[in-house]
Formats: C-alpha cells, structure tokens, sequence
C-alpha cells in the first residue's frame, strides 16, 4: 500500500503572474516600484514616528507595528516575484515553500490583530478621553502588541506542519505567484478538509471577529462623535478615524474573500488579482493613507527628507 504521508514532490513550480513575455518586463517593473514606495514609504513612517516626541502614543506605536508588518509581508513575497518574472526556473524547494507560507500566515494573522487594537485604542481615545492614558499605558499597549504577535506566530506553524504532511501526489506546479495555501491544499492527493476546516476556523477567528470588534468599535466612536457640537471637533475625529477605516477595508475586503469563500469558486486568475491587493498593494499603500490624513507626519517626513538632502 503507498504510503500517503511520503510527499512525492521535491520541489514546486511557481507559475506566476503571466505567461506572457511582453508583459513580464512590465509586470517586473511594476512590482519592483511598488516594491522600493512600500519600503522607503514604512520605513519613513516609522523613522519619522521615532524622532518626533510627539508621536510616542498608543496610537503611533501600533502603527509602527503595522508598518513593520508590511515591510516584512512584502519583503517575504515581493522578492521572490521579481526573481521568478525574469527567470526561467520559476521552482521553489519544499522548505522555502513552507517557510514562505508560514510567515505569509503569520504576518496577515498579525496584521488583523494589530489592526483590532488599533481599534480598540482609537475607541477609548474619543470614547473615554479621561480613562484614556489608565487604559492605554505603555505596558498595556506593549502586552497586547506581544500578544499579538506571539499568538498568530505560534498558530501558524501548526497550520504549516500539517499542510506539509499532506502527500503532493497530484502535481508541482502552483497555480499562483507565492506559496499560499488555498492552491497548496489543492496539490494534494489526500482529501485536505481537515486542513481546510482548520484553516476556515482560524480565519473566522483572526478576520470576521476581528472584523466584527473593529465594527462595533467604530459603531461607538461615530454614536460619540455625532454628540460633539462642535463642527471642528467633528472634523479632528472624524479624520483621526477616516485613515484606519480604509486601511481595514481595504485589507479585510480581500482577505475574506480569498479564505472564507467556498472552495468551488475557485478561479486561478482572479485569486492572483485579489492576492496582490492584500500582499502588495495594501503594505504599500498603508503608509501613504496614514501619512496624507496626517499633518504632522507629513510634516516630520518633510523636514528629515529636507535635511538629508542639504547633508548631501
């Protein structure tokens, strides 16, 4: 009897964005720009953030955290794209496939998480100003961005050692441009619905829960804005909370798509569009949302730009 838990495949295919050879240098292009605007743009949110007094708060803290995040997301599939559009060996080993699935899991786990509590922050800033700086101490904020990342680092290998027990009988080639596990699953030759439920679980808990604390948060901040008589003070709030609330829709919108979809809607083409929304162009345009609504950051951004190039 074959052994079902002996993987046949030694390494993968990675079929990528295109086919086409005309639009490869275009796509390389592309993503190499998007590439270098996520890093330079999180990069300077986070450098601006550190030299500013100002903005050591809660608030900036946990966007740090998110900027980080999306360096480390893009970093982790954004290489491998541009290496695999101008090479002709588009394979990855069995471990390289993993260890960039686990990490991919793991940061977008990561990142709904420190979204919520971005949530959780702003709530208690317009909702409960004079608790405010009780409830948000350093020491919390520093727990619950730990917690944050302990937790979905930890879930994620699960979900990563028992994909990888499965036997890939089936075929090498990936339908996708990154390891992700919805084509992953469907390599395999051994019915995949306990990973798939798994998987389903875990992305209930970590997006629609989530999704559903931040909507009831924001439920709570208007309800207390449209008390505020004055139109200044509706303004202030109202753009204090207007960057998180695209971030999260943007994020979230392609996310549950792609993993709380049922599994007959699959469609090769249109999951890689999707997947480039949220492992792409969302790290990447993340600092540029919170940076345009924010006065002070621009300002701060400017100045160090400013004075980098008379250093030079």
């Amino acid at each position: 009897m074959e052994n079902l838990n002996q993987t046949s495949v030694r390494r993968f295919i990675l079929l990528g964005l295109t086919s086409v050879p005309g639009l490869k240098a275009v796509f390389f292009l592309v993503f190499l720009l998007m590439y270098v605007v996520t890093l330079s743009g999180n990069l300077l949110l986070i450098i601006a953030v550190r030299l500013n007094p100002r903005f050591h708060t809660p608030m900036y803290f946990f966007l740090c955290n998110l900027s980080f995040i999306d360096i480390c997301f893009s970093t982790n599939i954004t290489p491998k794209i541009l290496e695999n559009t101008l090479s002709k060996d588009t394979s990855i080993t069995l471990l390289g496939c993993a260890i960039q699935l686990y990490f991919h899991l793991a940061l977008g786990a990561t990142e709904c998480l420190i979204l919520a509590a971005m949530a959780y922050d702003r709530y208690n800033a317009i909702c409960k100003p004079l608790q405010y700086a009780t409830i948000m101490n350093q020491n919390i904020c520093v727990s619950l961005a730990v917690g944050c990342w302990t937790q979905c680092f930890s879930l994620s290998i699960i979900h990563v050692v028992f994909a990888f027990q499965l036997p890939f009988c089936k075929s090498n080639h990936v339908s996708h441009f990154f390891c992700e596990m919805p084509p992953i699953l469907r390599l395999s030759c051994k019915d995949p619905w306990v990973n798939q439920v798994a998987l389903y679980v875990c992305c209930a808990i970590f997006t629609l829960c989530t999704f559903f604390f931040i909507f009831l948060s924001y439920v709570h901040i208007f309800s207390k804005i449209l008390k505020i008589r004055h139109n200044k003070g509706h303004h202030k709030a109202f753009s204090t909370c207007a960057s998180h609330l695209t971030v999260v829709m943007l994020y979230y919108g392609t996310i549950i798509y792609m993993y709380l979809r049922p599994q007959s809607s699959y469609s090769p083409d249109r999951d890689r569009v999707v997947s480039v929304f949220y492992t792409v162009v969302s790290p990447m345009l993340n600092p540029i949302i919170y940076s345009v609504r924010n006065k002070d950051i621009k300002g701060t951004i400017q100045n160090k730009i400013q004075l980098i190039v008379y250093l030079l």
